[in-house]
């Protein structure tokens, strides 16, 4: 049977203090055929479903629309705006009741729906349900106080910051927007049948920007922020060919400028001045020139963290591209890497922090340790 993968779990809304929250959602799904090869660059149909009260609940909005797949089988699109069927999504009362979205999908473009699935709806949609403070009426003159907004930094906030918030510069030393990350949500995943997968990644808000599982700066994005304009790209294999390399050739201690949790390109940089040695962890990633970029690293432990979260939505695309140069993550827990990968981010002398991809955990080892590598850098 045909199987429908929500990679994205796309129900994003994005509220803004300056305007009433939008009427839709945007919905992100990979699709497979029979064959579970992705359905790429190709018309498909779909039917989208607001149930109330459970899996098989009242219908309170149908629609359809026909949309196109991406080269990676990724159909983006936004419930609310396309043909009704029954219903009216802007009267949807979000506060009364459990709320589902049920997805029919036909491959071929059609109306002909082979594909079905069902999930609830989590709290991120309920922003629409902000709109109810437009409707107050009344001729009481309301004061209210936030004291909590009052004493933070954003009550500081001016037209002319407003009007920069897209002209932004990155803090090399973290890869976070200097002026912070507003708005981001870790949505957990939509699956519309047994075998789908759940609970996938980091959705920034609307925008035509980057995302997560896009081709792109030589490597394959696995976190985004600022509306998708910044985030974080992987290599598209494992260095040296997916051999195991150690974290370092010497028990020297390097320090805390090779000790960040989040400085990835910090931590490498003084891998680099200790050992630059070939076929060593950092200096694999920092001479690594893949996409013909020249500022890879080896990913801090936090960043190896945010890489790790989507190695599902990865694997699926890089192992199912027809290109064998590119590939997921190990995951096998045999010799002699036990699907582990190094960070940059050093604990003392003798060892540094790497992850398991083969059980989900983060640890410490010996430098001298063989484990795989797989670098990153920043958009």
């Amino acid at each position: 049977m045909k199987k429908l993968y929500t990679i994205i779990a796309g129900l994003m809304l994005t509220a803004s203090v300056f305007a009433q929250a939008p009427e839709k959602m945007s919905y992100q799904a990979v699709v497979r055929n029979a064959s579970n090869n992705l359905v790429t660059n190709q018309a498909v149909g779909m039917q989208i479903s607001i149930l109330q009260n459970g899996t098989t609940g009242t219908p309170v909005y149908v629609e359809t629309q026909t949309t196109t797949t991406n080269a990676n089988g990724l159909v983006s699109i936004e419930i609310g705006t396309g043909t009704v069927v029954s219903g009216n999504f802007t009267t949807i009362d979000w506060a009364n009741g459990t709320y589902f979205i049920k997805t029919e999908t036909d491959p071929t473009g059609g109306t002909s729906y082979t594909i079905t699935g069902t999930t609830q709806l989590m709290s991120v949609p309920y922003a629409l349900h902000a709109k109810t403070a437009d409707s107050i009426t009344g001729t009481v003159n309301y004061t209210e106080t936030d004291p909590l907004f009052g004493a933070s930094v954003a009550n500081g906030i001016t037209s002319t910051d407003t009007a920069n918030w897209n002209n932004h510069t990155i803090d090399t030393d973290t890869h976070i927007d200097s002026t912070g990350i507003s708005g981001l949500g870790y949505v957990a995943g939509a699956h519309t049948d047994s075998t789908a997968i759940a609970n996938m990644g980091f959705v920034a808000g609307s925008g035509s920007g980057h995302y997560v599982g896009e081709l792109f700066g030589g490597g394959i994005v696995y976190y985004v922020y600022d509306n998708g304009q910044h985030g974080l790209i992987a290599s598209l294999d494992d260095l040296n060919g997916g051999s195991g390399v150690a974290w370092s050739g010497t028990s020297t201690l390097i320090g805390a400028t090779a000790q960040s949790m989040t400085n990835g390109v910090g931590n490498t940089a003084a891998m680099v001045a200790q050992n630059a040695t070939a076929n060593k962890a950092g200096t694999l990633c920092n001479t690594y020139a893949g996409g013909s970029f020249t500022d890879w690293y080896l990913p801090s432990n936090r960043e190896m963290y945010l890489l790790a979260s989507q190695d599902v939505l990865i694997d699926q695309i890089l192992d199912n591209d027809g290109n064998p140069a590119t590939n997921g993550f190990s995951q096998e827990n045999v010799a002699p890497t036990y699907g582990r990968y190094w960070s940059s981010t050093e604990l003392g002398s003798n060892s540094a922090w790497l992850y398991y991809f083969s059980n989900g955990n983060s640890n410490l080892i010996l430098k001298s340790t063989t484990y795989r590598v797989r670098a990153v850098r920043a958009f």
